[in-house]
């Protein structure tokens, strides 16, 4: 299989995700968007990865790519390939199925509890999942469900978690492919106005002493994976 993630900036790689490639023989391949790097077309690829970053999907003056990245999502929707978003990806895939963009009410940023919604207990795509699971965060910004698709998971501080269509689209506001080195740079990048004291707004202590969960993400991010993957 071939797998192809979208990047925004340099310390929002593909982390976990490289890794399941690696094991399952799948191929990896990369564009930059911060780096100018061309997008491939859409029959080059049987998954996209569309990866985060600190910007808004409203952005586009100030990352003209942006504009461009938003057709090729869904160049490859209509194409009938694989969609993965994770954070600002599930924003922008959100947008390009028609979805909004706004403001969530509370910054979540550190290590939280997601659950899936009755319909996420029986997409597709999260099939296997436990009801209750912990995940990493870094948002401030949410989406809207998108027509067409089912809102799969919530968190106590943001309605919209997860949003799949089928196991064909997903979109995850948390972060499943997180690892020790992605976090730790994510941290190491953060704005000052991250990481403001709020009630779900973890320290860099706080996010640096949980390491048991890291584990957990890597079985669930094979599962989802897996799942999309499926009969592919």
């Amino acid at each position: 299989m071939r797998i192809h993630t979208i990047e925004h900036v340099p310390f929002e790689g593909p982390a976990a995700i490289a890794d399941y490639a690696e094991a399952h023989g799948h191929t990896l391949t990369r564009t930059r968007m911060y780096a100018g790097e061309p997008l491939p077309a859409p029959g080059k690829m049987d998954l996209l990865a569309v990866m985060g970053g600190p910007m808004s999907v409203h952005e586009e003056a100030a990352y003209p790519w942006l504009a461009a990245e938003k057709r090729h999502i869904a160049a490859a929707v209509d194409a009938g390939v694989r969609v993965l978003g994770v954070c600002l990806g599930a924003q922008l895939l959100a947008t390009v199925l028609g979805g909004q963009v706004t403001a969530n009410p509370v910054r979540e940023i550190g290590w939280y509890r997601v659950e899936l919604t009755a319909p996420g207990e029986v997409s597709p795509a999260f099939a296997g999942f436990p009801a209750r699971f912990p995940a990493f965060y870094w948002h401030g910004e949410t989406f809207s469900t998108p027509p067409g698709a089912a809102r799969t998971a919530f968190s106590e501080g943001c309605a919209n978690q997860a949003f799949a269509v089928g196991a064909r689209l997903v979109g995850l506001q948390f972060h499943l492919e997180t690892t020790p080195a992605s976090m730790h740079a994510l941290v190491e990048n953060a704005e000052p106005i991250d990481l403001v004291p709020a009630p779900f707004v973890q320290t860099p202590e706080q996010m640096r002493e949980t390491t048991v969960h890291f584990g957990v993400l890597e079985g669930l991010l094979h599962r989802l994976l897996g799942n999309m993957l499926k009969g592919h």
